[in-house]
């Protein structure tokens, strides 16, 4: 008998709030994750617009980050409850929050700080809810991100192990992220730079709208070889894993000096072709990569990376999860191993010393009452078909 989970969080895009339900259940070294439905849910009012003007390089206020806290707690907390009215009661609510900061200097991730406040969770529904899950991996070394290792590397063992070539996760959100699953089950992970942050920043600059939909822009442009050389001289691609990044390096300054000399169209398709090249050159040597998250909906930048990968791309949907999901599913699924005792890290994908449970816990309307730690290590993950009612 398993627990359904609720997970909850917002991108480095700031686009909208994902929730997903999730069963989950233990069968051996093995989790079994059923997906029982998702949901994108709009920022209410202007929470949006207040959040992106928070982030670096602009300067904020003490009060101004305890009035987002507090507002993104409750639309977290109303999202979370829309899910339950839909999908149907849950055991546990498991919460990512939204970054708003991520300190890293020299290559040390030093701390992170992602804003909504559980409480408003627990408070709407009743539930215990397990949150601000990256700090803990922080403190013991690591970078606290890309956390979709926990799941990508016992999700796609057994399809590495198959094909005897490494299967790489890719996540395609403001910040593109790759978890790299070796045949002997090696785990590496890592942000290789922008995804749709650069992307949406210029389109909004140039445009006025939020995102170069469908990357209609983007097609009509053409690759300016010149700006994408000094783009690419960005130290961060070179540097080593395990590393982590996002928008207090690729905010809007960073174009700054692309903007006044380069057509819309045209720097469009340059960035494009960067968050392409970049991702390509990180998944070298892989036999699948497997695509998710916002930037897998453009199909300039879907092109741009099948031309530039020497692997087979398929997007998520493929292996049984919704690519617009994933990492509301993957909250879920860390939530239920804290809640379970069983570490949630990858240490050789974020740097971290050793394994550590993540998280904090807010009760619900009731004591907390964990179930016995789990005796037996979680090797691998299967995505089970929902059944349907008759």
């Amino acid at each position: 008998m398993g627990e359904r989970v609720a997970g909850l969080l917002s991108g480095t895009s700031v686009d909208a709030i994902d929730v997903a339900v999730a069963d989950l259940r233990l069968d051996g070294d093995e989790v079994v994750l059923t997906p029982l439905g998702a949901l994108e849910l709009a920022y209410p009012g202007d929470l949006r617009e207040d959040l992106l003007a928070a982030l670096p390089p602009a300067t904020t206020t003490a009060e101004a980050l305890t009035r987002l806290d507090t507002r993104v707690g409750q639309a977290f907390a109303d999202a979370a409850q829309r899910a339950l009215d839909r999908f149907g009661p849950a055991d546990l609510v498991a919460s990512l929050g939204q970054t708003v900061f991520h300190w890293v200097e020299d290559g040390h991730a030093l701390g992170t700080l992602q804003l909504g406040q559980p409480a408003w969770i627990a408070e709407r529904t009743g539930l215990p809810v397990v949150a601000d899950l990256r700090v803990r991996d922080i403190a013991a070394g690591g970078h606290g991100a890309p956390l979709a290792s926990t799941l990508d590397r016992l999700w796609l063992r057994d399809l590495a192990e198959s094909s005897g070539k490494p299967a790489v996760a890719l996540n395609i959100g403001g910040i593109a992220n790759i978890t790299v699953v070796r045949p002997d089950g090696e785990t590496t992970a890592f942000d290789t730079g922008p995804g749709n942050a650069l992307l949406d920043l210029a389109a909004a600059r140039t445009t006025g709208k939020p995102r170069d939909e469908n990357g209609a822009l983007a097609a009509k442009g053409r690759v300016d070889e010149d700006v994408l050389r000094r783009l690419l001289a960005e130290p961060y691609y070179a540097a080593p894993p395990p590393k982590s990044t996002g928008k207090e390096l690729f905010h809007s300054a960073y174009l700054d000096e692309f903007l006044p000399h380069t057509e819309p169209e045209d720097l469009l398709a340059t960035l494009t072709e960067l968050t392409a090249r970049t991702v390509a050159d990180a998944c070298r040597g892989a036999g699948t990569v497997v695509a998710s998250g916002g930037g897998v909906e453009n199909p300039a930048l879907m092109r741009a990376l099948a031309a530039n990968l020497d692997a087979r791309l398929v997007t998520s949907d493929e292996l049984g999860l919704p690519r617009a999901a994933k990492e509301a599913y993957l909250t879920a699924l860390l939530g239920w191993l804290t809640w379970h005792g069983v570490p949630a890290n990858v240490p050789s994908a974020t740097g971290a010393r050793a394994s550590r449970l993540l998280g904090s816990v807010t009760p619900g309307a009731g004591p907390l009452a964990l179930p016995a730690p789990h005796p037996v290590a979680v090797t691998r993950l299967r995505v089970a078909v929902p059944r349907r009612e008759e």
